[in-house]
């Protein structure tokens, strides 16, 4: 039924009149008055119908939705004299002559335009609350519908940057694996090990919206040790911990940051590149912080070239106003701190 309703929406519609067209009925003597019930019940909903549609689908979104209160009053009380006298008319010159014995007495058409007090006080409620239950229903479903198409978007816009890993790491840890396993290096099996934990976890382990913390400084571990394989004793890096409590935290944030400070702090100087991570998660916020060597060349470039744009927009997507990312730089160094507010 929900498949059918979401493909046909118009089925929703059918349902929501049958339904208050049935509890008018049903409200009644159903055995003794039936006929009389479903005649009058008729007559009651036809103008709720055109109330509600005109109200909903016309004045709220070329009046109301615009800011346009003014003429959107105005069209409301012109409308809803109009709906109201015609819900008077076809009940006492329609369902009445169809239900009624006569001879009986009715009102002309002009005696009920101008009844005023009975219009405003009888059919303007009558009809204008189903008005009411029609546009909160529709609010409700539009708004549902909005949030699982937003929620749909931000899920595929995660998938999408999620999968961005660069792939430069793994074709030189590739390589460097090869080189290794020429030489019959003992970290050849090591290495390879490293590398599918990295790739089980990246495609398997990170399909939620939040992982464990230690998974995260486990996957950092291995993706460091996989990076020295390309660099001597030349690089230094340290990687400082302290974590008082496993919290959850979005996947491969860090390990993007990390990575960024490799490809544009290690792999741009020829020097002495040096690398520091430090990460705490103690009882106040989280904080991870990277600082890397970078050559004067680099420094100029760098807030364009450092590509955080896509760890920016994962943060947005996901934390919203409850994070802070810094970027620093100074005289050969590039600083990149991440805080996230419990």
């Amino acid at each position: 039924m929900f498949q059918l309703i979401n493909k046909y929406p118009f089925i929703s519609h059918v349902f929501f009149w049958l339904g208050v067209f049935l509890l008018d009925v049903v409200s009644g003597d159903v055995f003794k008055n039936f006929y009389s019930n479903v005649i009058f019940g008729l007559s009651e909903i036809i103008p709720q119908i055109i109330a509600s549609y005109f109200t909903v689908y016309y004045l709220i979104p070329k009046f109301f939705s615009k800011k346009k209160y003014i003429q959107f009053f105005i069209w409301l009380i012109f409308s809803a004299y109009l709906i109201s006298v015609f819900a008077r008319v076809i009940k006492v010159h329609v369902a009445e002559t169809l239900v009624r014995v006569p001879p009986f007495d009715q009102e002309t058409i002009f005696e009920i335009l101008t009844e005023f007090k009975w219009l405003l006080f009888g059919y303007f409620p009558a009809t204008y609350i189903m008005v009411f239950f029609f546009w909160l229903v529709t609010y409700l479903n539009f708004s549902r519908k909005n949030m699982s198409l937003q929620q749909e978007k931000t899920s595929a816009e995660l998938k999408m940057l999620k999968s961005q890993l660069n792939p430069h790491f793994l074709f030189n840890t590739l390589n460097n694996i090869y080189s290794l396993s020429i030489d019959n290096s003992p970290k050849t099996s090591e290495s390879i090990g490293k590398l599918s934990e990295i790739l089980d976890y990246v495609l398997y382990r990170c399909e939620s919206k939040f992982v464990q913390l230690s998974g995260e400084v486990t996957l950092l571990e291995n993706y460091i040790d996989l990076e020295k394989l390309r660099y001597d004793d030349r690089l230094k890096i340290t990687f400082e911990k302290n974590v008082e409590k496993d919290i959850e935290i979005a996947p491969l944030i860090l390990l993007s940051l990390v990575e960024n400070a490799f490809k544009h702090g290690a792999g741009e100087d020829g020097g002495s590149p040096e690398i520091n991570i430090l990460l705490e998660s103690t009882s106040g916020d989280f904080i991870f912080s990277v600082k890397n060597t970078v050559v004067n060349s680099e420094v100029e470039k760098s807030p364009s070239s450092i590509g955080l744009k896509n760890i920016k927009k994962q943060l947005e997507l996901i934390y919203g106003k409850k994070y802070n990312l810094k970027i620093e730089e100074q005289a050969n160094l590039f600083s990149v701190t991440l805080k996230l507010h419990r």
